[in-house]
């Protein structure tokens, strides 16, 4: 590593110790950095019948697949929950985040839906997953805004899984309209958004309003051009507007940020386990 590389971890750990208030961004990139790979390996040692079935490449190109029947469908996603949700504990970088950030003033919003979050020791009223929870059904057609908990429903479809199909007694219904059921992702206008996705909208205003103009530090995550303006693009705008304000962004891929920012931000496009654990010791 560089000078440049070491001034950049300084200046970070010291942004951190004098902040007031601390905003955390999460995207796909954070859970890239933390082991949970859409491809490769992982992908192939437990997608191997779906593979040679559909020609599957990749678990996010997969996820938009048109299944035929909802048995083939529900058979590829309980496995899909399953492995990003459900068997997979929490892992290092964000464990180690949250210790970096958990003696300060903070909160979370998260454009990921694997709840790694919540099982590295962030408690669930200060992490905002704005774009649902794979631990959720819904109605596909949003027809009313409670979710379900899906965890012994995907058991029970994973252990029933046969040639890559699921029972048809098994395929989830709408409690209400009898339609189709659909994973609480935001993948179409109807997405539901529970009583409690509007508590955390309100949390996350909240803290918004509390930060404005005090010494604050907005951690950007493995944010990338996917759905900027959640996370990347407002960031950069509150960094801005806040005199006080400085945007520490990790991100191999998109490391630079708005020119207007450039003295403001502490940029780092290494490894982000690397980088978190430099500015903890």
């Amino acid at each position: 590593m560089n000078d440049t590389y070491f001034m950049q971890i300084e200046r970070a750990k010291k942004a951190i110790k004098d902040a007031q208030y601390i905003l955390l961004g999460g995207g796909a990139g954070l859970s890239a950095a933390a082991g949970i790979e859409y491809s490769g390996k992982r992908f192939t040692d437990n997608f191997s019948p779906f593979i040679k079935r559909y020609g599957f490449t990749d678990l996010y190109s997969s996820g938009f697949y048109p299944f035929k029947t909802q048995e083939e469908k529900w058979a590829y996603w309980a496995k899909h929950i399953s492995l990003n949700r459900y068997e997979l504990g929490a892992t290092k970088l964000y464990r180690d985040i949250f210790q970096l950030v958990k003696d300060k003033n903070y909160f979370v919003i998260s454009t990921n839906v694997e709840s790694q979050f919540n099982k590295a020791g962030f408690p669930s009223d200060k992490v905002f997953e704005i774009q649902g929870d794979y631990s959720y059904l819904q109605c596909a057609k949003g027809c009313h805004d409670k979710l379900y908990y899906n965890e012994s429903n995907v058991k029970e479809m994973i252990e029933k899984t046969i040639d890559c199909k699921i029972p048809s007694q098994l395929v989830p219904k709408c409690p209400v309209c009898g339609g189709e059921m659909e994973v609480n992702l935001r993948i179409d206008e109807y997405f539901v958004q529970d009583e409690r996705w509007y508590e955390l909208n309100k949390s996350y205003k909240d803290f918004l309003n509390k930060s404005e103009g005090q010494k604050v530090i907005y951690i950007e995550l493995g944010v990338g051009f996917n759905t900027p303006g959640i996370i990347r693009y407002p960031f950069e705008r509150l960094t801005y507007e806040n005199e006080n304000a400085t945007l520490i962004r990790l991100n191999r891929d998109y490391p630079e940020g708005a020119k207007e920012n450039k003295n403001k931000t502490i940029s780092f496009a290494e490894d982000m386990q690397e980088v978190v654990s430099a500015i903890m010791n």
